[in-house]
């Protein structure tokens, strides 16, 4: 039956749909086929026994017939000598007594049997019936007629001919009744015999065809039930193998809407839902190798990062042993011009203050700078003059401004105080115009303006230079980075990066715009603008 079918039949399914519902038939048949057999050789027994018991009867009446046969004989031969020998009706009566009781017990017994014979034949048919009443009835007459004879024999008025016809007349018609009746018991044996021959017969195919039936069932069942569905599960085995050895692709047949078949769909359920499963697996597994081969690549380059830094690192150091080199130059000519007398000593020491400062701030900024790399900057927060702080950062590196032949315009508006570390911020601004001087001392000018603008202090370094190229404008913050066209410049390549990070922390911010807007300008080159922008302290 295909799944149409099952669904047609209703919502439960026709009643032997599912295969409990068929072994339960199944049994119960071959069940019923063993009771049945049993059943047959109960009844087949019990017949049998019926049989055999009016055999046995028949042939007991049979038996008796043949004694009162012998006792009519002989009560016909002592009443004959009786007569014969003239005795008186007591002496014959003494005579016959026994052959009389005898005859009497017989009768009496066999009345007894033919009232058994009558009282089972009224539940057989009306032949039986007649042929017992016929029986009863002869003995009756029989009976009758001993009776009589014996009677006439011992009558005092009866005379030696009288008794002489008496017994023959009881004689011929006895025998005539006896060998009627005899006859036909045995009939009624003979024909229970054969009864039982025929029923045996009867048992004996009746077992046949329970045996011929019980073997078909048994076949039908092994070979329409049992069997497909051992081969049922035997695919059932097989697929459970294949999926054991992850072999998903299973389809088992969904056709049967039985236990079996239910099995099925759950298997083939479970193979798709393992199938997924693996591929969910192999995807995943696959986003892991890329994810690998992506972090392996960011190590990669990470490495390779940390190799350009170390290089850069030693650039750095080779870049303050110049930046301390230029004021310890300074202070020891100073030194050796007081020495020999030369000039004049106040100026001298004046410069060699100066250049000795510059150098205590140089080396402060190089602890800075190592505590940048650590992360343990530690920043003060302080009223800070932004004014006061742009002009003394433009004073600390005026030499260099005068060095480089530029003309350098400070506009510093006074009073804009903000919440910061004033040494840092001065070194900020200090590093944003030598950044100005170097990258751009062809343009000759400079230009520092502190301005308010709204809640906020700008510190603005714009310089007259060749600006920064689009492609480096958004990486100028990064730490250790240089500009790639030109040469290469001197100095620690970390002031925006430092810069940015400290103005960050102090809760302002920094951006760099190349080239210059034209309404702040300083003349016809691009030019770089970087702005300073942190929050003013409320008044």
């Amino acid at each position: 039956m295909d799944r149409n079918d099952a669904s047609a039949a209703g919502p439960s399914g026709p009643v032997f749909a599912t295969l409990k519902a068929r072994l339960a038939l199944g049994a119960g048949l071959i069940g019923l086929v063993a009771i049945l057999s049993g059943a047959l050789t109960l009844s087949g027994m019990w017949q049998v026994s019926e049989h055999i018991e009016e055999s046995l009867n028949a042939e007991r009446r049979i038996a008796r017939y043949s004694v009162l046969s012998t006792q009519i004989s002989a009560f016909i031969v002592i009443s004959a000598e009786a007569v014969r020998t003239g005795r008186t009706p007591a002496d014959r009566a003494a005579r016959m007594e026994p052959a009389t009781r005898g005859l009497e017990r017989t009768f009496a017994a066999m009345r007894a049997d033919l009232e058994a014979a009558v009282a089972q034949a009224r539940a057989e048919d009306l032949d039986e019936q007649s042929r017992r009443a016929t029986q009863s009835i002869a003995i009756a007459r029989m009976e009758a007629l001993f009776t009589s004879a014996r009677d006439g024999l011992l009558s005092g008025r009866t005379g030696e001919d009288e008794a002489r016809a008496y017994l023959a007349g009881f004689s011929q018609t006895v025998d005539s009744l006896l060998n009627t009746a005899l006859g036909d018991e045995m009939r009624i044996r003979d024909g229970i015999l054969a009864s039982i021959v025929e029923l045996r017969r009867r048992l004996t195919l009746m077992a046949l065809g329970v045996s011929a039936l019980a073997a078909g069932m048994f076949g039908a069942f092994h070979f329409g039930l049992v069997r497909p569905q051992l081969g049922r599960l035997d695919l059932a085995r097989q697929a459970a193998q294949r999926i054991g050895r992850e072999e998903f692709d299973v389809v088992l047949p969904e056709g049967h809407d039985d236990e079996i078949g239910r099995l099925f769909a759950e298997t083939n359920r479970a193979a798709r839902a393992l199938a997924e499963r693996r591929a969910e697996v192999e995807r995943e597994w696959a986003r892991l190798n890329d994810t690998i081969a992506e972090r392996t690549e960011a190590l990669r380059a990470a490495n390779a990062a940390l190799a350009r830094t170390d290089e850069e690192r030693r650039r750095f150091f080779a870049d303050i042993g110049h930046e301390l080199r230029t004021p310890l130059t300074v202070i020891m000519l100073e030194s050796e011009l007081g020495m020999k007398g030369a000039g004049d000593p106040r100026a001298g020491f004046e410069t060699i203050r100066a250049r000795a400062q510059r150098l205590n701030r140089r080396i402060d900024d190089m602890l800075r700078v190592a505590r940048s790399e650590s992360g343990r900057i530690e920043l003060a927060r302080e009223p800070c003059d932004l004014g006061r702080l742009a002009a003394e950062a433009v004073a600390d590196i005026r030499p260099e401004i005068d060095t480089a032949g530029l003309a350098i315009a400070v506009d510093a508006a006074p009073g804009l105080r903000v919440w910061g570390d004033s040494d840092w911020l001065r070194q900020v601004i200090a590093g944003l115009v030598q950044n100005a001087v170097r990258h751009a001392a062809a343009g000759e000018r400079l230009a520092v303006s502190v301005a308010a603008e709204g809640e906020l202090g700008v510190v603005r370094v714009i310089d007259n230079g060749p600006g920064v190229p689009p492609d480096e404008v958004g990486r100028v913050f990064a730490r250790f980075h240089r500009g790639a066209a030109g040469p290469r410049p001197a100095g620690f390549g970390i002031g925006l990066a430092l810069a940015k990070w400290l103005v960050e922390q102090m809760g302002g911010a920094i951006a760099l715009e190349s080239p210059v807007p034209w309404a702040a300008r300083l003349g016809d080159a691009q030019g770089t603008l970087v702005a300073l922008r942190l929050p003013l302290m409320e008044e």
